[in-house]
């Protein structure tokens, strides 16, 4: 199981006065965060995209780019980039070019978008959010499996065999097809033959499981062998030495993170007892201990069939605490969670 960090490089202010971080001190702390999980032993990093105030993130080729530079073994992501509102060619040459930066070291993970600012603020409508994106991440592979592109869709002029470069190292380069509870997505990931990661931010993890299984019926039925599907999970968590003080540190970011989505998006009020709910065994928040994180983590994955890859996003505590707890937590994560799990899923298969 390879384990890894997502980050949405959420803008936040620090102490009770609410003072702000600079944008710029902002993302130089989260190029030191990657370097951290570098060193800690993370097997990969992903960066989100995002097109609003609250978030530095519009532009994760640029971020990861400038991380790769200064990490070694580390893989460097999106996490997820909005397919559906951009150009393929653009999108490819973007991360060929990270692929080279880093020596091999990049992938994509592209999805249609969970917030919808990308799509009137680069010209297109939303009334076609599931289109584009079939259509996109179809000349995607297209491009990724060939150099020169013969094309014609709805949303974008022809190709008529133009060559697209740079070419990354790895060949094929690895995309990932980003879900968070759409059927469609996941029997569009398995017709495609493409890896699945699964964001799965509250609520409990085994309801996802008769999608992953359409997911793995729907590449069988197109023909794809069953070791070439690979399921991922992305999750909402944070570790401490301590449940109590894991709980302490990451609560009230969470709490004002989500609160803040409620009342944009009309949600019922989010309190204590949800996030308790949602830490409990069968919930989706990785939240606590090191030794009950990885047993939580063990129990998802069986839950969903085995997964291959666990994300953590830990910055939607960074709203209420110090940048340096997050750092802890990812330094303690790296040290006890991750070869703890290793040799679990060692043993057990």
């Amino acid at each position: 199981m390879e384990i890894g960090i997502d980050s949405f490089a959420i803008a936040y202010r620090v102490g009770k006065t609410g003072t702000p971080v600079s944008s710029s001190d902002h993302l130089n702390r989260l190029i030191q965060e990657i370097i951290l999980a570098d060193q800690a032993g993370f097997d990969i990093f992903g960066v989100g995209e995002h097109h609003r105030q609250e978030f530095l993130d519009s532009a994760p080729a640029v971020i990861l780019a400038a991380a790769a530079a200064l990490t070694k073994k580390i893989r460097l992501t999106s996490a997820v980039a909005v397919l559906s509102a951009a150009d393929p060619v653009r999108v490819f040459q973007e991360f060929a070019t990270l692929d080279l930066l880093s020596k091999g070291r990049a992938e994509m993970v592209v999805g249609r978008g969970s917030l919808t600012e990308a799509f009137p603020l680069f010209g297109y409508r939303l009334e076609d959010y599931d289109d584009l994106f079939d259509e996109k991440i179809r000349l995607l592979i297209k491009i990724r499996d060939n150099v020169e592109v013969h094309w014609s869709g709805r949303f974008r002029p022809a190709l008529t065999g133009q060559g697209v470069y740079p070419r990354p190292l790895q060949n094929p380069f690895p995309i990932w097809i980003g879900a968070g509870g759409s059927p469609e997505s996941f029997v569009r990931a398995g017709q495609l033959g493409l890896p699945l990661m699964i964001a799965i931010i509250g609520g409990e993890t085994r309801r996802f499981r008769p999608l992953v299984d359409l997911y793995y019926e729907a590449g069988r039925q197109a023909g794809h062998p069953r070791e070439s599907l690979k399921v991922g999970v992305h999750a909402i968590g944070y570790v401490a030495k301590t449940t109590e003080k894991a709980v302490d540190d990451f609560y009230p970011g969470y709490a004002q993170t989500f609160s803040d989505f409620a009342k944009e998006r009309g949600w019922p009020f989010f309190g204590r007892a949800q996030f308790d709910a949602y830490r409990k065994e069968q919930g989706s928040l990785l939240v606590g201990n090191p030794e009950e994180v990885v047993e939580k983590v063990l129990l998802q994955s069986k839950e969903l069939g085995g997964i291959s890859r666990l994300t953590f996003q830990l910055d939607l505590a960074e709203a209420a605490m110090p940048r340096e707890k997050l750092f802890e937590s990812i330094d303690l994560i790296g040290r006890e969670v991750n070869p703890a799990l290793r040799a679990e899923v060692a043993v057990r298969s």
